[in-house]
């Protein structure tokens, strides 16, 4: 199978890339190569993923759409995973026009050239937890209204599920949204939460702790958020039946939305305290109140993506984090000779 993995040099696409090839596929991947986080990273992911047969790499940004056409014609993918996105809640206050280029203006980019290059058999793309804004009903369920994003990251990737709808409805094209909830692991973004703290805590540097500690995530591994997009690229949606529910009609379009987390909301203090036990020093910790476009609790209904494909994560935070703390320390005893 050819698949088209953009954001190949990112943290999931990475993963992805990887398990694929693997199993014997052949990865086309895309990336820009942003400067959001340490690209030194990003270029390290990719040097190992190229050196492996089967794999070629272009760097594009989606937003040019036509050298992403020409692109996406040669290597004529059979799959499509986008996870290409400008990523991060806070920055997205800070810098907007980033996530409606790369968000929204690439995303259509990207299924333009699908549509017009044809036989893509299944386009599986990246939405976002965040797309449930303060909702507080929980947990989540791909049923409950997602009409109040309360930061413009989570509005873009609303947005994707909206515009992969109509393409679906319109062209026939099959697509499925996966809402990640909170990924963490092994080459992880230095952005994050778990990654943050734990270069504070080896460094003896205080952590910044929001809303005073009184948060929830449901993080999930990343081996489990790959097992999970391979199960579903092999189960593109069919036709909806048309039925009436609560005054709206279901669409027949052959599109499918999906939870992908670990439906086990971690306090965030429990979760600092199994990384002070694997890095075996404790944080020098500073509490601070809610930051804007945060919210308090994600937590993954996980029934649907169960029923259509048998997975379930398995992966609790007490295995995982330190994982990733042992990452951390070899990779960076090797590239930045911190001692760990």
């Amino acid at each position: 199978m050819k698949v088209l993995v953009t954001g190949v040099a990112g943290f999931i696409g990475f993963h992805l890339a990887s398990r694929l090839l693997r199993d014997g596929c052949s990865v086309f991947g895309v990336d820009n190569l942003n400067d959001y986080y340490a690209v030194r990273l990003k270029k390290t992911r990719l040097a190992q993923l190229l050196a492996q047969p089967h794999c070629s790499f272009q760097l594009l940004d989606l937003a040019d759409g036509i050298h992403l056409s020409e692109f996406v014609t040669t290597c004529r993918p059979d799959v499509v995973v986008n996870l290409a996105a400008q990523a991060g809640v806070r920055y997205s206050i800070e810098n907007p026009l980033a996530y409606v280029n790369s968000n929204l203006v690439g995303f259509v980019n990207l299924l333009e050239a699908c549509r017009h290059t044809g036989g893509v058999e299944h386009f599986v793309f990246a939405s976002s937890s965040s797309v449930y804004g303060a909702n507080k009903s929980v947990p989540f369920s791909t049923d409950d209204a997602v009409d109040h994003p309360v930061s413009l990251y989570a509005a873009t990737k609303k947005s994707n599920e909206l515009i992969a709808h109509s393409y679906s409805h319109l062209h026939g094209l099959p697509t499925t949204g996966l809402r990640f909830f909170t990924v963490y692991g092994p080459w992880g973004r230095p952005d994050m939460g778990y990654f943050k703290f734990t270069d504070a805590i080896m460094r003896g540097e205080p952590i910044q702790i929001y809303n005073h500690g009184t948060m929830q995530r449901d993080f999930t591994y990343i081996d489990d958020v790959v097992e999970g997009i391979v199960r579903v690229m092999a189960h593109p949606p069919q036709d909806s039946v048309e039925t009436e529910t609560g005054g709206a009609y279901l669409s027949k379009a052959r599109y499918k939305i999906y939870n992908l987390g670990n439906h086990q909301p971690i306090d965030l203090m429990k979760f600092v305290e199994i990384i002070e036990n694997a890095v075996g020093k404790k944080a020098n910790k500073t509490f601070l109140p809610m930051q804007p476009g945060d919210v308090i609790c994600t937590y993954a209904q996980m029934d649907d993506l169960y029923h259509a494909v048998g997975f379930r994560p398995t992966t609790p935070i007490e295995e995982g984090l330190p994982r990733f703390v042992q990452w951390y320390c070899e990779y960076f005893s090797i590239v930045e000779q911190i001692a760990c």
